[in-house]
């Protein structure tokens, strides 16, 4: 479990993380979401001890980062994928590595088949691709078998396959009991891997809510009914204290009532449906209305030069 209490990081004048505190749970894939400058990468610095907080606190399974006899048994970090020494080779990188936490060197050969490097293992790291970089790191992060992971952006630069693989990878590390962290900007990846969401902007914490509740408070979701009675319907519907608007191709838009009592409501009534559908916004239209407010970098639209 990672927990954080009133963590606060300042430089000079600027606050890069306010205050914020929240808990990520074994068990589940966290997500950690906000836009660019919103102080994801200055939070997760923080819990491994690469930043010092100005104040507040965090833990990793109960002790600071730097308290740990052995850090890498207890936290996998993936935050930067190019930290390899560019003149080693991924093994060599692996096991140096593994020596400073009497790692023995079969766990090296492990991660590298786990992460799929193994072709490569003998190839300088410089020479690697951006997605055999983070291969990399994700072999790093998992070499200790450690309980907690926290990985920043882990699917960058990734092919489909290898995004499938982190994936799948995220899902079976959480169903292990392990705590997993995670920040991406790929919305769609992480509304099919997080069941849980951490979202930040401007340094705060904006929402901490599992995923489904966080698509419903920020989104809300609404049911389509197309009927060849749509207007007789509609009256049915709103008399029953549901809000019915019109939308495209005659149909109904109704909010406020789940779709089972509309299709009860269908069926007591004798009405015939065409369609009864039930449509929830995306995460994107959801962290999109949630952080509106706290954007700090936003474009404008040209229709051309002059």
């Amino acid at each position: 479990m990672i927990q954080a209490n009133a963590l606060t990081k300042r430089y000079g004048t600027k606050t890069a993380v306010d205050g914020v505190s929240f808990e990520v749970r074994a068990g589940r894939v966290t997500g950690f979401l906000g836009p660019n400058g919103a102080g994801k990468s200055t939070t997760m610095r923080m819990i491994v001890g690469l930043d010092r907080p100005t104040a507040g606190s965090v833990t990793v399974n109960g002790k600071p980062y730097a308290k740990h006899a052995a850090p890498l048994r207890e936290v996998g970090a993936l935050l930067d994928a190019k930290a390899a020494h560019p003149g080693r080779s991924a093994y060599h990188h692996l096991l140096s590595m593994a020596r400073t936490h009497g790692i023995p060197a079969r766990r090296v050969r492990e991660v590298i088949d786990i992460v799929g490097l193994k072709d490569v293992a003998d190839k300088r790291a410089g020479a690697f691709s951006l997605g055999m970089g983070q291969r990399l790191g994700i072999a790093v992060a998992l070499l200790g078998d450690p309980a907690t992971l926290i990985l920043d952006e882990p699917v960058n630069g990734l092919d489909p396959d290898g995004v499938l693989w982190v994936r799948k990878l995220l899902q079976r590390l959480a169903s292990e009991g392990r705590t997993v962290f995670v920040s991406s900007h790929l919305m769609s990846e992480m509304s099919l891997v997080a069941t849980h969401l951490i979202v930040i902007g401007r340094g705060k914490i904006i929402a901490d809510a599992a995923i489904d509740d966080f698509l419903d408070q920020a989104a809300g979701t609404h049911v389509i009914v197309r009927s060849p009675a749509a207007p007789q319907f509609a009256e049915i519907l709103r008399a029953g204290g549901a809000t019915v608007a019109m939308a495209e191709n005659a149909a109904l838009r109704i909010t406020g009532t789940a779709i089972e009592a509309i299709g009860e409501a269908a069926a007591a009534n004798g009405i015939v449906l065409h369609e009864l559908s039930e449509h929830r916004a995306s995460l994107e239209d959801a962290f999109m209305q949630a952080t509106g407010d706290v954007l700090d970098f936003r474009a404008t639209a040209q229709t051309g030069a002059n």
